[in-house]
């Protein structure tokens, strides 16, 4: 019965400690810990650097909307600006990397060049989201087959569990991530796919190798 007693008390005990801490926890603090479990849910076991990353706070964005041109602000107008960040995008055709911006609204996802939108992904339209085992930052958003796409969007991000995780949040699509393992397709555009290997080396790089594929190393 003491037993019995004891073990009842213990559980009210613990049942009183999480409910005062869970009613201390600041808004933003809130943020981060539901944030954080999307992630968990997502890389953890999965990818490299996933352990690393769970010390790091996420930034509610990288760049002010203040930082971006007035243009784009003026082409997205009516949307509302959740998230900002630099990143490479490699061209679908021969792999070259341009400097963008990926803006993320409350409704879709830009890749943004200066005062130009390059392309826009409705989240209702975005068929999955990509990336490899490894610590690379390569992340391939998958867009449908049709007229309005150029195809799949090729990107590295420096903060690449913090971008996956505030895209699937907004795009409610955290099941179309896949964490992939050796290489991956994507398509090209008109029909045609690609592919990318992902290997591991002596230090990190990004080419078109002889095949034509794309190796990230």
């Amino acid at each position: 019965f003491l037993m019995q007693t004891s073990e009842m008390l213990r559980k009210i005990c613990v049942r009183n400690l999480v409910r005062k801490y869970c009613r201390g926890l600041t808004a933003e603090r809130k943020v981060q810990l539901q944030q954080k479990v999307v992630t968990s849910a997502v890389f953890s076991g999965k990818k490299e650097g996933y352990l690393e990353s769970l010390s790091q706070p996420f930034l509610d964005t990288r760049l002010n909307e203040n930082d971006l041109n007035p243009k784009v602000l003026q082409l997205i107008r009516g949307e509302n600006i959740k998230y900002v960040t630099p990143v490479i995008k490699y061209d679908r055709n021969g792999f070259k990397a341009r400097e963008r911006l990926l803006v993320l609204t409350q409704s879709s996802a830009y890749v943004v060049e200066m005062a130009k939108i390059k392309q826009k992904i409705e989240y209702s339209t975005l068929k999955g989201i990509s990336t490899s085992n490894l610590s690379d930052g390569i992340v391939v958003i998958h867009v449908p087959e049709d007229n309005k796409q150029k195809g799949d969007v090729i990107l590295q991000c420096e903060h690449i569990f913090e971008t996956v995780t505030k895209l699937c949040i907004l795009a409610n699509k955290q099941s179309v991530v896949k964490v992939v393992k050796g290489s991956l397709r994507f398509r090209v555009g008109s029909g045609k796919e690609g592919t990318m290997v992902f290997a591991v080396g002596p230090e990190p790089q990004v080419f078109k190798d002889k095949t034509g594929q794309l190796t990230v190393v």
